[in-house]
């Protein structure tokens, strides 16, 4: 054991079982949608040929231009309400009935709505547009406040992964960060508590003075201490119940370049898991007790203490928030990735977020409950 590594037994190392993953199958929901308006035509037709001419099916005519409006361009939704107007002369002109006041009243309701459609069409592309710039706007702000990492950095091999809870959002309460430094490669997984605009203001505080004591503090315990003062002088400008009891749980890790060791502060945040080549793992549970998370300095002062633990060549580290180990399936049953993880191995980390952000949302049936941040670093 080298001078400083912690012994192996407070940590639980899981065998490699037998097993795989399965592919998600697609969805053809959305083709079957894109024909409805054909469909809603052709039955109309069927239907007022072969029914007493009492009956109608002007509503399915009217009905199959308001469904193309949110579907197609609009120029396929103008050819749909023609198309629907072309179906109702015709249907009319074969059985001799235009003179009729019902077919008029009748043809002239259909090109109506096929009218209405249309400008319902420009307003659903107006929409889209300026969701499309807000989109391009978050996901600028995504990469201002959370950058993607690049994939090798100071000679590791990094892949960063971000699950959104809510639909449309790109960035929360989750937090990562990777820096070289003279010490080694630095990094940072956290969760902010709460949630809008105020959990990702600390998200950029956190980020922010990770990066500039990643490069100038001489340890990792020095590092942490910094971001909690970081995080007191945050709190002094927030309101509410957050500027009390606001709090962020962190990891974090420390890669000295060419030692094959990782140093760890855990600051309330789950465990990080390390994943060898043949496939076994471990979880790194702290040999001591947890300490606060950070921002809660107040309540109590316990020195922070790196952890060392041995990581070979070809290893993984795995770091993640709780939105992984709390997505719960149809039963309830939450996600275990110790469990799901053993036994298998993954050329790359990418591929490893890849199948396990695939996992989960298939496990959660697409509807998490909270924000998930991956973190994953091989030594190559």
């Amino acid at each position: 054991m080298r001078p400083g590594d912690v012994e192996e037994e407070p940590y639980a190392r899981v065998p490699a079982p037998a097993g795989g993953g399965a592919g998600r199958p697609g969805s053809r929901l959305q083709t079957l949608v894109r024909l409805l308006p054909a469909l809603l035509l052709v039955v109309g037709v069927l239907y007022d040929c072969l029914s007493p001419r009492n009956f109608t099916a002007a509503p399915l005519f009217a009905a199959a231009p308001l469904v193309a409006a949110p579907l197609f361009s609009r120029r396929g939704t103008l050819l749909t309400g023609l198309a629907s107007v072309a179906a109702v002369f015709g249907v009319h002109l074969a059985f001799g009935a235009l003179a009729r006041v019902d077919a008029i009243t009748e043809l002239v309701t259909v090109a109506t709505v096929a009218a209405l459609a249309v400008l319902i069409n420009g307003l659903v592309r107006r929409t889209g547009e300026r969701l499309a710039s807000a989109r391009e706007i978050a996901e600028a702000a995504q990469r201002a406040v959370l950058p993607e990492p690049a994939e090798r950095i100071g000679g590791f091999e990094i892949a960063a992964c971000y699950e959104a809870a809510q639909a449309d959002a790109f960035i929360g309460g989750d937090l990562y960060a990777v820096q070289d430094s003279p010490h080694g490669l630095r990094l940072v997984v956290g969760d902010v508590r709460g949630k809008g605009m105020g959990a990702v203001a600390a998200v950029a505080v956190v980020i922010g003075a990770f990066r500039e004591a990643a490069e100038q503090e001489a340890t990792l315990e020095a590092v942490a201490r910094r971001l909690e003062r970081a995080l007191a002088r945050e709190g002094t400008r927030r309101e509410g119940l957050d500027a009390f009891e606001g709090f962020t749980t962190a990891v974090l890790a420390e890669l000295p370049h060419g030692d094959g060791i990782v140093r760890i502060v855990n600051r309330g945040h789950p465990p990080p898991l390390l994943l060898y080549a043949d496939g076994s793992l471990r979880t790194l549970l702290p040999t001591r007790e947890y300490s606060l998370p950070l921002g809660m300095g107040e309540l109590g002062v316990w020195p922070d203490r790196a952890e060392e633990v041995v990581l070979p060549g070809g290893a993984t580290l795995l770091f993640y928030t709780d939105g992984l180990t709390e997505a719960r399936d149809s039963h309830g049953e939450f996600y275990d990735p110790g469990v799901r993880l053993a036994g298998r191995t993954f050329p790359r980390p990418a591929e490893l977020l890849a199948a396990l952000a695939d996992e989960v949302r298939r496990h959660s049936g697409g509807g998490m409950a909270d924000d998930m941040a991956l973190l994953a670093v091989r030594r190559p």
